[in-house]
C-alpha cells in the first residue's frame, strides 16, 4: 500500500516527530534517494536534536540495504555534510536536521554529488514518489556504514577564507543557541586570537533556552545583552544547523541581512577583483552600490539556495548572497556556510579598524529598508496582480524574476509568495529617506488587505 509522506518542502523535507516523520518514513526516504542517484557513496551527518541519533541510524540503514556505503561524518551541521560530499566526492549526502523548528521536528537536507541540491524542481518530488510507493532497493550485498572524520580538514578549509595574520585580538559573543555551531567553534577558536564570551554554548537537544533561531525578536536579547555586558566588538548566534549566521554590531544592535551580504561583497571583491556576486531581488540598491563601488559585477537570481547556486554555477560567481542570511562561496561547492560569512567579518573589522556599527550604518541611512513583512492571504496570486494593477503604470521598472519588484525613483519593492509557507512577502526599500520608506510601506500593506 503506497503510503502518503507529507513532510516534502520546497528545499527539503521536515516534519513533526513521530507522525509525519518516523524512522520508517526515513528508511524509506535514504533507500529512494540511493536509487534516486544510483549512488554509491553517501554522506550522512546529524545535529542535536533528540530524535536525530534514531533517524540517522534509520536512513543509514535505508542507504546499506540499497548496496551503497554510508559515509557517516557523526555531529555537527548542514554545512559539514556539504563540505564533505564534494571533499570526498561522494554521490549525495543528506544531513537530519530540522534546523530552527520546534524541539518535536525533524527533517533531512539533500544533496546529490558535488553538494548540488536537491530540491522540489530538482529530483525531490521524484525520491517522495519512491519513498511513497516503497518498492525497496535491496541489494545482494549490504553496504557498510564507515565512520568518518572530516572535520580537521573542514576547519583548515575554513581558515582558508581569511589572513589570520591579520586578525585583532577582538572580543566576540557567540550564540549558538545551544544547537550545533559550538561544535565548530571548538575546532576554530584555537586558530584565532579573539576573546570569546559563550553564551548559550553547549549543544543540547532539549534547547533548555529556547529553539535556536535568532530571526525571533525574543532571542535576540541574549546576544545584544552579552554584547553589551562584556562590552565585545560584536555578537554572533547561529540557527540549529549554523547554515545561517546573524550579527549583533558592538551595541548590541542586530544588523540586518541585507547589509551583510554587502559586507561580505566588499570583503570578498578586495580578494577576487571583478568577480560575479549574486544577490536576490528583494532589496538590491545596496549591494549594487557596493558591488560597483569595488568593481564587481552583480548578478541577479531568483531567491532560495537551489536558484542562487545554479546561477553561482552558471556565471562563476565567488559568493552569493540573501538577506535571509544566506551567504554561499564558489570554493565550499557554491554551498552556503553559517561559519565563513563571521569570520569574513571579524577579518574586516580587524584590517580596517572600524567598529561593525561604522561599517553598516552609513549603508543603512543610505539604503534604508523595511526588512521582510510576511503575511497570510486568501489568494497571494490576487493580491500581487492587485499590487501590480496599482503599482505598474508608474513604476520605471518592473522586473518579475521572483514575485514583483517595482522601482520607482527614489524608492523600490518587492512582492513574492513564500517557497515553503503560504505567505507573501514584502521588503521595501528607498534611497536615504526614512520616512518615505515607513509611508510607502504602510501604503502597499493597506493595499493587500483591500
Amino acid at each position: 500500500m503506497t503510503l502518503k509522506i507529507d513532510c516534502f518542502k520546497a528545499y527539503d523535507i521536515r516534519g513533526q516527530i513521530p507522525n509525519q516523520l518516523n524512522p520508517d518514513v526515513v528508511y524509506r526516504i535514504g533507500n529512494a534517494t540511493v536509487e534516486y542517484l544510483n549512488a554509491k557513496r553517501v554522506v550522512v551527518g546529524r545535529d542535536i536534536r533528540l530524535s536525530s541519533e534514531e533517524l540517522t541510524d534509520a536512513v543509514c540503514r535505508g542507504i546499506t540495504d540499497a548496496g551503497a556505503e554510508v559515509l557517516d561524518i557523526g555531529l555537527g551541521g548542514t554545512e559539514m555534510v556539504y563540505f564533505a560530499t564534494g571533499e570526498l566526492g561522494a554521490d549525495g549526502g543528506i544531513m537530519v536536521t530540522a534546523s530552527h523548528n520546534p524541539a518535536d521536528y525533524n527533517g533531512l537536507k539533500l544533496v546529490r554529488e558535488e553538494a548540488r541540491p536537491i530540491s522540489a524542481d530538482t529530483g525531490l518530488q521524484d525520491i517522495r514518489a519512491l519513498a511513497e510507493k516503497d518498492e525497496r532497493l535491496i541489494a545482494a550485498q549490504a553496504g557498510q556504514r564507515v565512520e568518518t572524520d572530516i572535520f580537521a580538514a573542514y576547519i583548515d578549509h575554513l581558515l582558508t577564507y581569511i589572513d589570520a595574520a591579520s586578525l585583532k585580538p577582538l572580543k566576540l559573543v557567540v550564540n549558538p543557541g545551544n544547537g550545533g555551531a559550538g561544535i565548530a567553534m571548538d575546532g576554530l577558536k584555537g586558530h584565532l586570537p579573539f576573546e570569546f564570551v559563550d553564551v548559550n554554548y553547549p549543544p543540547d537537544g532539549t534547547f533548555p533556552n529556547g529553539i535556536p533561531n535568532p530571526m525571533l525578536l525574543e532571542n535576540q536579547a541574549a546576544t545584544s545583552e552579552a554584547v553589551l555586558a562584556h562590552n565585545a566588538d560584536m555578537g554572533i548566534a547561529w540557527d540549529g544547523d549554523f547554515d545561517r549566521c546573524f550579527f549583533f554590531d558592538e551595541k548590541g544592535l542586530f544588523i540586518d541581512g541585507y547589509y551583510i551580504v554587502g559586507l561580505l561583497a566588499e570583503s570578498i571583491l578586495q580578494k577576487n577583483p571583478g568577480a560575479k556576486i549574486i544577490h536576490d531581488p528583494r532589496v538590491i540598491w545596496n549591494t549594487l552600490d557596493i558591488v560597483a563601488a569595488a568593481g564587481g559585477e552583480a548578478v541577479q537570481s531568483k531567491s532560495g539556495h537551489s536558484f542562487i547556486k545554479e546561477k553561482m554555477r552558471e556565471v562563476d560567481a565567488v559568493y552569493g548572497g540573501e538577506m535571509s542570511a544566506h551567504h554561499y562561496f564558489r570554493e565550499f561547492s557554491y554551498a552556503d556556510s553559517g561559519m565563513i560569512p563571521w569570520l569574513l567579518v571579524a577579518e574586516l573589522v580587524s584590517t580596517t579598524g572600524k567598529s561593525l556599527s561604522e561599517l553598516v550604518s552609513k549603508r543603512i541611512a543610505t539604503y534604508p529598508a523595511s526588512g521582510e513583512i510576511n503575511r497570510q492571504v486568501e489568494d497571494a496570486e490576487a493580491t500581487l496582480e492587485a499590487l501590480h494593477d496599482r503599482y505598474a503604470k508608474e513604476a520605471i521598472d518592473v522586473d518579475t524574476i521572483d514575485g514583483y519588484s517595482f522601482e520607482f525613483a527614489d524608492w523600490r519593492f518587492n512582492i513574492r509568495r513564500s517557497n515553503t509557507e503560504p505567505v507573501v512577502r514584502l521588503n521595501v526599500e528607498s534611497r536615504a529617506d526614512q520616512r518615505l520608506l515607513e509611508e510607502k510601506t504602510a501604503e502597499i500593506l493597506a493595499v493587500m488587505e483591500l
